[in-house]
């Protein structure tokens, strides 16, 4: 069959729109490479290479970052990435965990007040942590809870961004039929949830993990107000020290490398969830 010239406009017209679209996702990814590509370079320099301007040539001060930041007594920097760890590794697990199960039971029940109970928690998704930051200050004090991590890891468990993106997830992937023939089988709710909903959610589970965790790993502004001690502080909180040293004290090779070394643990955790992240983004933005 001949092509038409209209046919061939139309495939000019497409390849002109897919050649700009790949134009435009190069550039965006040159963007977001490049930033990281200037922080692993201004780690491997000193700092008086990096007042002098940027360079596109590593240095050959890496090592002697690495061992500055390792050995500041004023920076316990293994003690900041172990409580960073800890209170990311719990928040993501409970914000992930009990956020599909209220999504699971807003999803699979029918109760009075149902819409109501789904628009309280989406109303208080609006709400920023610093509303609410001194009142929750005051009552933790009051608590005994001040300089600990519990205020930082159970809160976690109402996370209605989470809870959103869960319920958006099961309305387009989890077929009540699996519910109710498991209910017919005999089975319990909890075993229905943790043996059957959950494989489902798998890939929503990983996605909103990351997030959760990447989230309480850059957390500085709760954090900062809770933790006093040094031994408890985690690392966002170490490396604002770090930076805000005295001029004489300052040295941004080792502030570059400080933070290179903050995101290693992130872009661990984003390759071993990774190949869950595409289809738990397409079906948690699908409403079935």
């Amino acid at each position: 069959m001949a092509h038409t010239p209209k046919n061939q406009s139309e495939k000019a017209i497409l390849t002109a729109r897919r050649a700009w679209c790949y134009l435009v996702l190069v550039l965006i990814s040159f963007l977001c490479l490049f930033f990281f590509y200037v922080l692993i370079i201004n780690s491997t320099r000193t700092h008086f290479e990096i007042q002098k301007g940027f360079s596109l040539m590593p240095g050959k001060s890496i090592i002697t970052n690495f061992r500055n930041v390792l050995t500041d007594a004023n920076i316990p920097v293994m003690s900041g990435i172990r409580n960073s760890l800890l209170v990311s590794a719990c928040s993501a697990a409970l914000s992930v965990y009990f956020s599909a199960l209220t999504a699971y039971g807003i999803y699979a029940y029918n109760f009075k007040f149902k819409k109501a109970a789904f628009a309280l928690i989406l109303l208080i998704m609006t709400m920023p942590t610093q509303v609410s930051a001194l009142g929750f200050l005051q009552l933790i004090s009051k608590m005994g809870l001040k300089n600990s991590f519990i205020p930082l890891i159970v809160p976690s468990i109402a996370a209605p961004t989470v809870f959103f993106f869960m319920k958006q997830y099961l309305d387009a992937s989890l077929p009540m039929e699996i519910v109710e023939a498991a209910r017919i089988d005999g089975a319990g709710e909890f075993y229905t949830f943790n043996k059957i909903v959950l494989p489902i959610m798998k890939p929503a589970l990983a996605v909103q993990a990351i997030f959760s965790f990447v989230a309480s790993w850059n957390n500085y502004f709760i954090p900062a107000l809770v933790l006093d001690t040094a031994d408890k502080k985690t690392l966002p909180i170490l490396i604002a020290q770090l930076r805000s040293a005295d001029f004489l004290k300052f040295d941004m090779g080792k502030v570059y490398m400080m933070v290179a070394i903050a995101i290693l643990p992130v872009i661990v955790v984003y390759l071993l969830l990774s190949k869950f992240i595409v289809r738990g983004v397409a079906l948690g933005g699908v409403k079935g």
